[in-house]
């Protein structure tokens, strides 16, 4: 899950559904860890009874709904490492630390799935953060 570390109601409310649906199907969230549409979907996760991976870019705390809390010290650096760390990657609103992680997961060959983000090649935006969701974990390897 990737998306701006401030974000408006609507794209928090769309994180939380993405978040919720991932949980709901057994899957693990994992995001940046920190405010924004990264709290919102591991709010929306933790709801759901998931497990949320933030991969934080630096030793501080992340946001309150994480599960396990890795601490990068990395600052943006650790962008790579929070694509990587999944088989697909869904996209809610962003801004440039978004579309990085959006260019990284396609260099990676990572499916992305976005609902109001970057619309760019290879992105396969979404009518809502339940068809991006279901569309990431169909996506997924197993």
């Amino acid at each position: 899950m990737i998306g701006p570390g401030e974000c408006t109601r609507d794209e928090a409310l769309a994180a939380e559904k993405v978040g919720e649906i991932i949980a709901a199907r057994g899957a693990v969230l994992v995001c940046g860890g920190l405010g924004g549409v990264m709290e919102s979907a591991c709010k929306g996760a933790m709801r759901g009874g998931g497990l949320t991976v933030g991969i934080l870019p630096h030793a501080g705390e992340g946001n309150p709904f994480l599960s396990v809390t890795i601490r990068s010290g990395l600052s943006h650096a650790r962008n790579p490492v929070v694509v990587q760390s999944g088989d697909a990657v869904v996209a809610v609103g962003g801004a440039y630390g978004t579309l990085s992680e959006i260019a990284l997961a396609l260099k990676m060959g990572k499916p992305v799935f976005s609902f109001r983000s970057w619309e760019i090649p290879g992105v396969t935006a979404c009518d809502s953060p339940e068809e991006a969701a279901l569309r990431a974990i169909a996506a997924a390897r197993p």
